[in-house]
């Protein structure tokens, strides 16, 4: 079961409002990247919490309804697919991590960042290389960027049948990177990605 470590040494620090955040979605060939920014309360105990990535699709919708009905806060935000070619995805990927904190409905007093990197943030930041397998705060957002990025994709897959959205949730699996070569890409597809495929 994942602790409160990191969360713990900034209480200690004197941080009282700690939010962990997460993106998903960057590495796919189309539409938005995602990020979460989640509030756990003190107490908040759930075993099966991990890095979404670990976790099948059934345990990440499970635990995206446990996490929301018991965070004290949460905030989701994300970034076009034409932010993401005017800026390129990393800093889409910020530009996304800081929405989802501005969406919280309190300041925080830091927000732990999964990853080596944080720019742009209103507030103070933390990085944490892997912390969505050490932080709960980082897990509990890396579940609910993933779920909400997928959720959208699917909706997408209903507009555009043929990529099969809802099977590779937009990453470059065989059968994606042949639906475009078949098809051509579509509108949500990030150009820039595409670059070596078409």
């Amino acid at each position: 079961m994942l602790e409160f470590e990191i969360e713990n040494e900034e209480r200690a620090n004197g941080s009282r409002i700690i939010c962990g955040v997460d993106e998903a979605g960057r590495g796919c060939l189309c539409g938005r990247v995602y990020a979460a920014a989640v509030i756990l309360p003190d107490a908040f105990c759930c075993p099966e919490l991990d890095d979404s990535k670990k976790l099948s699709e059934k345990k990440r919708d499970k635990l995206f309804d446990i996490i929301t009905n018991n965070a004290v806060s949460f905030g989701i935000g994300f970034a076009e697919v034409d932010e993401i070619e005017k800026i390129n995805i990393l800093n889409a990927a910020m530009l996304a991590m800081k929405r989802a904190v501005d969406n919280l409905d309190m300041k925080v007093d830091i927000a732990l960042i999964d990853g080596n990197m944080s720019r742009g943030f209103d507030c103070r930041t933390r990085t944490v290389v892997k912390g969505d397998s050490i932080s709960p705060s980082i897990a509990a957002a890396s579940v609910l960027a993933k779920v909400s990025r997928d959720r959208y994709i699917c909706e997408l897959a209903k507009l555009y049948p043929v990529y099969g959205f809802e099977k590779h949730k937009g990453y470059c699996t065989k059968a994606h990177v042949e639906a475009i070569k078949k098809y051509g890409p579509c509108k949500i597809h990030r150009p820039s990605f595409l670059k070596k495929i078409c």
